[in-house]
């Protein structure tokens, strides 16, 4: 059994081929340039180069790829985009236009004008946007002998703030969200879909599963923090612990969840460029005592909080309760009072998200649940790469 996770952040894509029939520390893995990296990167060197820049495809990751882009506009360069690239920038299309970058159809970004620069008599640079790009992962595999051809799933996350309605926070909205999940399936898989069941609102989830027409496998997606979580909890230290607190400190977003022997306890979201050690140490303290309040975190410019069960998680009660992951992690390389342990699933920071979405496939896919379990288990195999020729 193979499967293909990637785990897409702001600053990498983290992949990871699962091989059933190896210990889990020989599957081959890749960490490489995020895809809103490589749209910045590209962008960067069209306004450098004074090109215009036409960008078509799905909506992907914001942040670098869509800064790149509205910075190329201000530079006075002509900019397009179809209105699906466009929800890359700004969900309100209206507010794109207003930064200076055209709205065209899905028709005339096909025309061969487009291809020749006579749309706008100068060369164009042509960017096709999405998160998941299977025939680049797969061209790369290929070239060190590993083929995707025959997977039995492919599992996807990112970072869905969810399309919210005109006027409302989408900050509210996303945190809305993740409260909604939580009270209907009590568990972190909660945030996981098959492809055919992505609700309407997650549209950069959705567009994912338009990115992967016609891979020939299951399609799993999921939300990348609760999915660094759950991979977090697979390190042995971690699952030793009944009841714990596990952040994911990633690089725009940082989450964490209080989790109890069978549910989760509680949860904030926050931005990770609105704290510092202190704050994240407060907000810590008072999620694990159960006093944390959504206006607390809300107010502050995060998402917000909640707290479902108020029985108190007494912190260093048994050496340390706090368990930390993701890219921004150093925020507590200094002293802290917490003494948080470091989690490294299976030996690999990097693979926590690609971890959780394994255990995610083994929930949503009963027909991949035994092999996954015997895996992450820590059950020992019997072959070693060099015997698993296909």
């Amino acid at each position: 059994m193979k499967i293909l996770t990637v785990d897409v952040g702001t600053g990498t894509q983290d992949v990871f081929l699962y091989d059933s029939r190896l210990d889990v520390e020989n599957g081959f893995k890749l960490v490489i340039p995020s895809p809103t990296m490589m749209i910045h990167n590209r962008i960067r060197e069209a306004t450098r180069l004074n090109a215009s820049l036409l960008l078509t495809g799905k909506m992907m990751g914001g942040g670098p790829s869509a800064w790149a882009a509205r910075d190329h506009a201000k530079a006075g360069l002509p900019t397009f985009a179809t209105p699906q690239a466009a929800k890359t920038i700004d969900d309100e299309l209206d507010k794109v236009e207003r930064m200076g970058i055209k709205i065209i159809s899905e028709e005339e970004a096909r025309s061969s004008r487009w291809s020749s620069g006579a749309a706008i008599s100068r060369p164009v640079t042509h960017l096709e946007l999405k998160d998941f790009d299977f025939p680049l992962l797969s061209e790369t595999f290929a070239r060190f002998g590993v083929s995707l051809v025959e997977l039995d799933a492919v599992c996807v996350a990112v970072f869905d703030h969810g399309d919210s309605p005109p006027g409302l926070s989408d900050r509210q909205f996303r945190f809305d969200y993740l409260d909604q999940r939580i009270r209907e399936k009590n568990s972190l898989t909660a945030f996981a879909y098959l492809a055919h069941d992505i609700p309407p609102i997650m549209t950069r989830l959705q567009a994912v599963a338009d990115s992967a027409q016609g891979i020939d496998a299951p399609l799993l997606v999921m939300d990348t923090a609760p999915a660094a979580v759950l991979g977090a909890t697979f390190d042995p230290q971690v699952a030793s612990r009944p009841r714990k607190l596990v952040a994911n400190i990633g690089n725009f977003h940082c989450l964490a969840f209080r989790l109890g022997e069978r549910d989760i306890e509680g949860v904030f979201e926050h931005h990770t460029g609105e704290v510092d050690l202190p704050k994240l140490e407060s907000l810590l303290l008072r999620l694990a005592d159960g006093t944390l309040t959504h206006q607390d975190v809300f107010d502050d410019m995060g998402h917000g909080a909640l707290v479902y069960d108020t029985t108190p998680l007494k912190l260093g009660a048994n050496g340390w309760d706090v368990a930390v992951t993701g890219p921004r992690r150093s925020l507590f390389q200094s002293h802290s009072r917490l003494h948080p342990y470091f989690a490294v699933p299976f030996g690999d920071m990097m693979l926590s998200g690609n971890i959780g979405l394994l255990a995610a496939a083994a929930d949503l896919l009963p027909e991949l649940t035994g092999p996954i379990q015997q895996s992450l288990s820590g059950a020992g195999k019997t072959a070693a790469p060099w015997d698993t020729e296909d």
